[in-house]
């Protein structure tokens, strides 16, 4: 079975883990010029990563189920993460008062792992 659940499972925690040291390499770098424009960019990366780890735990959490159930588990899981990151860029901008331009450069910068991770092919076969 190549589609199987653990497989669906590494991906996440390997899709995640991307995220954090993406957001933890950009944050490092934006701290240089200040402690604020650091935090901002970590809140953008942070709220990503937790956002897809909703969506992991929910789509890849519970066992196996039918088509049906696993399509609504993705569509509740991805309505989930987008809410956790909108949550997430409200209260690091409005709430915190965090620059909101460095904010989304930890957005980008969470996302593009994202969109590298999605390729099982990419990663080192066991």
């Amino acid at each position: 079975m190549q589609n199987s659940i653990a497989a669906g499972r590494r991906l996440a925690i390997r899709v995640v883990t991307a995220q954090l040291g993406a957001t933890a390499l950009v944050a490092a770098a934006a701290s240089l010029a200040g402690w604020r424009i650091g935090a901002a960019a970590a809140c953008g990366g942070l709220a990503v990563a937790a956002g897809t780890a909703v969506l992991g735990l929910r789509l890849f959490g519970p066992g196996p189920a039918q088509a049906g159930a696993v399509l609504a588990r993705l569509i509740v899981g991805s309505v989930l993460k987008w809410g956790i990151i909108a949550m997430g860029l409200y209260l690091a901008m409005v709430k915190a008062g965090l620059p909101g331009l460095w904010v989304i450069a930890g957005v980008v910068a969470a996302l593009v792992p994202q969109l590298l991770g999605l390729h099982e092919g990419w990663a080192p076969h066991r």
